[in-house]
């Protein structure tokens, strides 16, 4: 028999019993006027690193697409299916939202597959062809002499954020608005073991401690 997770059912009545009747107008509200968050995030499918648990944030106030490794792909015009992008347009363009959050972490599963070059990585498969998004043609990524593996991970870790934030620029309407002032990006990593949460300072390309 096909059965619908039981946790998952008592997850939701233990959501209309006690966060509903809280929240009841708010949902109301957005039901009648539809949704108007001021922020995107761009975050990985990790079932650790929620935006709207981590950002403690209510129904209505985050715009989010995840996927593995917290990937923006360059800019294409194509025949192909772009999720990615068409979410990121929608934010940009009807929602209007004024800022987009790319949000990685650590221990990402996504990274650590791609580095250590093991399955399910083969070069045919979904997530092989994805990963490739983090590397342009040519590009060679490689443990540094003296560098720990720990520190090789984290150090692409945040590299994701890096190219993720690169090819958003490669989107004209992200590049209009941003040029304009009207839109901001940023980057941030969360630290899954700790809770900790450390924000992008784009003038010295270092991440800092939230707290």
């Amino acid at each position: 028999m096909n059965r619908f997770p039981q946790h998952l059912l008592d997850g939701y009545r233990a959501f209309m019993t006690q966060r509903l009747p809280t929240e009841q107008s708010r949902y109301r509200e957005l039901s009648e006027r539809g949704q108007s968050p001021a922020v995107m995030v761009v975050g990985c499918c990790d079932s650790r690193v929620s935006p709207e648990v981590i950002f403690d944030a209510g129904p209505g106030e985050l715009f989010v697409v995840r996927n593995v490794a917290n990937l923006v792909p360059p800019y294409e015009r194509d025949s192909g299916t772009h999720g990615v992008s068409a979410a990121l347009e929608y934010a940009v363009n009807v929602l209007l939202v004024k800022h987009v959050v790319v949000l990685g972490h650590a221990q990402c599963g996504g990274i650590r597959a791609f580095i250590d070059k093991i399955k399910p990585l083969s070069p045919g498969d979904f997530i092989g062809r994805w990963m490739q998004l983090f590397i342009k043609p040519g590009e060679v990524v490689e443990q540094r002499d003296h560098e720990t593996m720990q520190d090789f991970v984290i150090r692409i870790e945040k590299a994701a954020i890096f190219r993720s934030l690169e090819n958003l620029m490669t989107f004209p309407f992200v590049q209009d608005r941003v040029r304009k002032g009207d839109m901001e990006l940023h980057g941030a990593y969360f630290g899954v073991a700790e809770g900790s949460l450390f924000v992008l300072d784009r003038e010295t390309k270092e991440f800092k401690s939230a707290r």
